[in-house]
Order: structure tokens, then sequence, then C-alpha cells
């Protein structure tokens, strides 16, 4: 949605603009384009990977970019640390990358086989690893309902006790088989592969997408200009209701004003080119 966050993002020279999920820097690009001569953009991701990749794309903005390896939670503490103490526009654009996605060493799809990791940050100590065969059925069954809203979290994570008792479960193949084999038999072949929501709910758990998303909103409106502008993209429901409802509380405080009561979709020839984006949904505020 490269055309609809430009627009909405009321971007020109001399702004100053956070990216907070930087990834492969498609969207800094051509923020740093528009808000050029004058302009800043500080860049920041959880993924030191992507931090690399992106200062080879964007070396020649250097002298007008600030690339930080952080969470977007800590937006405030990145930007103390640049002397700067406010900012016109901030863009979230949620989920994992297709670089990340792709990769089958960083554990993230079901697709291709890889060790059983999805931390976004490297660094970090908990993998989905860890959680698969150390959290007990109880809790894997709630991390499954809560963050997959997975219809046979019971049975899956029944399954996946089961299964580890005899090996730890330690490759995305053997996660995703042990899922299909808990998913009754009729509901197998759906449109949505049966590990779908359960790949999306450790990945969620791993990273604390959640939490993360919740506490980043009051601090990303509260780092704004009068006028400046905050676009999100979520990519499941759990996302976009964290938004919706954060929104509406600091507009009910009188901090924001909702540009899009209801959020901006990808078009039909955005999703034909990339069909990852189909689930996308895009809410825009406003800095009173």
């Amino acid at each position: 949605m490269l055309e609809e966050v430009l627009e909405h993002l009321n971007l020109g020279p001399g702004k100053i603009v956070v990216d907070g999920t930087l990834g492969t820097a498609g969207h800094s690009l051509k923020i740093l384009e528009i808000i050029l001569p004058g302009g800043r953009l500080i860049g920041l991701d959880r993924d030191q990977k992507a931090i690399e990749s992106a200062q080879e794309r964007l070396k020649n903005f250097s002298d007008s970019c600030d690339l930080v390896h952080s969470s977007f939670m800590d937006m405030d503490k990145a930007l103390s640390q640049l002397e700067i103490k406010s900012v016109d526009g901030i863009l979230l654009d949620l989920g994992i990358s297709s670089v990340q996605l792709d990769d089958p060493e960083r554990g993230f799809t079901f697709q291709v086989d890889g060790p059983l990791d999805m931390r976004l940050d490297q660094n970090s100590y908990i993998s989905a690893y860890d959680l698969v065969n150390n959290l007990n059925e109880d809790e894997l069954s709630e991390l499954l309902w809560n963050y997959g809203q997975e219809r046979w979290h019971r049975r899956i994570a029944r399954f996946l006790v089961e299964e580890r008792q005899k090996d730890p479960i330690s490759t995305t193949q053997r996660l995703r088989d042990i899922v299909v084999r808990a998913t009754p038999h009729k509901y197998r072949y759906q449109r949505i592969h049966p590990a779908t929501r359960t790949f999306q709910a450790i990945r969620i758990a791993v990273n604390r997408e959640l939490e993360i998303l919740e506490a980043s909103i009051e601090k990303a409106i509260k780092l704004l200009n009068k006028g400046g502008r905050i676009c999100i993209i979520s990519f499941h429901s759990l996302e976009d209701r964290i938004v919706k409802v954060g929104f509406k509380n600091f507009a009910g405080q009188g901090l924001i004003k909702i540009i899009t009561p209801k959020p901006l979709e990808p078009s039909d020839s955005e999703v034909s080119l990339n069909p990852r984006s189909r689930s996308a949904k895009l809410r825009v505020a406003e800095r009173l």
C-alpha cells in the first residue's frame, strides 16, 4: 500500500519521519525522495539483517537518514539518542517481510523446511522451538487460540505435547505435519492451509507482537507534532483491532483525529501483483 501511505502521511520537504518497521526500505526510499531537501528519516527494525540491507539500499541518502536496530516500541529512546523531540510522520507496517518469510533458515514458513525459530530479533532468547517444546498443554492451547484464533487449538496442543515426548519438535516441517494430523480430516483441505493459524500464533507469541503494538501506539501519537500523521498497516484482525481501539481511545481524549473511519485496503491491481497484500488494512490518524 505504498501509494496510500505516501498520500496519507502528508509528506513534504523538511519533514521528519519515522519508519518503525524498516524491512527492505521500500517505503523509506520513497519517503526520503519526498522529504528532501531538509528532511530526515529514522528507520527502526528488530532484524539486524534488515538494517544491513537497508543501509545498502539507502546509501545515497546516508546524510539524511538514521537506521537503528530497535523495536518500534523503543522509538522514544531511539529519537532521544538522536536528539529529536518530535516528528511529522510515523509509519508502522506490521508483520514480517517477504525476505524474512522466504528465508527457510528463519523458520517463519511451513512451505519449506527449516529450523523452528521465528525470531524477528535473532538476539532474542526465546524462539518458537522453546515455546513449542516447553509450554504445557493448556498454555499451548491458550496461545493458539489467543494469537491464532485456531479452532482446533486443544487438539493441536495435545498432539504437540504427545509428539515432543518422542523427540523435540525442531523443524517447521515437523510442526506443520503434526498440525495437519491434529486437524480433522475434512478440514485439512480448505482454502487456508491448516497450519497457517498455528504458525501465526507462535510467531506472534515469540515476538510479543500484540503487546508491543499496544504499548507503542500511545508513544507514537505523543511523539507527533501537531498535524503529524501516523499510518499503521496491519495484516490480521487481532492487530487491526488493537489499532482501531487505540485510535478510538486517543481520539476520545482529544489527542488525534481519525482520518480513516474504515481502514483502507489494497487495490485489486496491487493484490494481483502481490497476493500477500490481500489482508492488509491501513488506518491513519492525525495529531491535534
